[in-house]
């Protein structure tokens, strides 16, 4: 995953959209501790978000 928040919250953004069915207003609208606890049933994909890439996430987020 890159050290960039935009590549990643594309990423997200997208599997929210094919997993949950949701719009773009509901991704931005989530925090990123209820996306993770959303998509910790799906962890054993293949293309699964690890939780230290997530946390990463937050931290470039939080500034």
């Amino acid at each position: 995953m890159s050290g960039h928040f935009g590549p990643g919250a594309a990423r997200l953004g997208g599997l929210s959209a094919r997993l949950l069915g949701w719009r773009p207003d509901h991704f931005w609208a989530a925090t990123p501790a209820e996306l993770a606890a959303i998509l910790a049933p799906f962890a054993g994909a293949e293309e699964s978000l690890a939780r230290t890439d997530l946390e990463r996430m937050m931290e470039q987020d939080n500034g």
